[in-house]
C-alpha cells in the first residue's frame, strides 16, 4: 500500500471521477503486466534447477520487502495523455509496473512454481486488490499514518520469508 501503483490510482480517480472506468483500466493493466511477468517467469523455469528457482523467488521476496521500506516516489499523474480514464489507466499501470516488485515477485512466482497462469492471476488480483481501495477512498486512506506503518511491516514480513526460503535452499537453516 501506498505504492506507485495506488498514487496513480488515487490521483486518476481524483481526475477523471469515474471509479468504474479507472478500475476496469487498472484491472486490464494489471492483468496484462502480470501476464507478461509469469510468462518470462515460465521461460526462466525452463532454463534453471529447482534450487535455483526457489533462490529466485527467494531473491524476490528480498528485494520487493526492500522495496516497501523505501518510500514510494509520486508517479505522473498523466494529465497531459488525452485518452479517457479507462484507457489512461489500463496504460499508466502497464508502465508503472515495469521494474516494480510486484513484477518481480510475479516473475519469481512463475519460476519457482512452473505454473505462468497461477502466477499471473494472483499478481493482477494483487495488484488490483492493492489499487481500488485507492480510488474508492480516496484521500482518507492515504491522509491515515498507517500507510508507513504498513508499508514497514510487509517489507519486514517480505524479507523475512525471503531469507528463511534462501537459507532453507542452501541448507543453512
Amino acid at each position: 500500500m501506498g505504492g506507485g501503483n495506488q498514487m496513480l490510482s488515487l490521483a486518476l480517480a481524483q481526475r477523471f471521477q469515474r471509479d468504474s472506468a479507472v478500475l476496469v483500466g487498472i484491472a486490464v493493466g494489471a492483468m496484462a503486466n502480470a501476464a507478461l511477468s509469469a510468462a518470462g517467469g515460465w521461460l526462466i523455469s525452463t532454463m534453471i534447477a529447482s534450487d535455483a528457482r526457489t533462490l529466485f523467488l527467494a531473491l524476490a521476496l528480498v528485494l520487493g520487502g526492500v522495496g516497501l521500506l523505501i518510500a514510494a516516489k509520486r508517479p505522473d499523474t498523466l494529465d497531459s495523455w488525452r485518452t479517457g480514464p479507462a484507457l489512461t489507466a489500463l496504460a499508466g499501470i502497464f508502465i508503472l509496473g515495469f521494474g516494480d516488485g510486484a513484477q518481480f515477485i510475479i516473475l519469481g512466482l512463475a519460476t519457482r512454481t512452473g505454473d505462468s497462469v497461477m502466477a499471473a492471476i494472483g499478481g493482477a488480483i494483487g495488484i488490483f486488490v492493492a489499487c481500488a481501495p485507492a480510488v474508492f477512498l480516496r484521500k482518507p486512506i492515504l491522509a491515515s499514518g498507517g500507510l508507513l506503518w504498513i508499508r514497514r511491516m510487509g517489507g519486514s514480513i517480505l524479507m523475512s520469508i525471503g531469507a528463511v526460503m534462501a537459507l532453507s535452499v542452501t541448507s543453512l537453516l
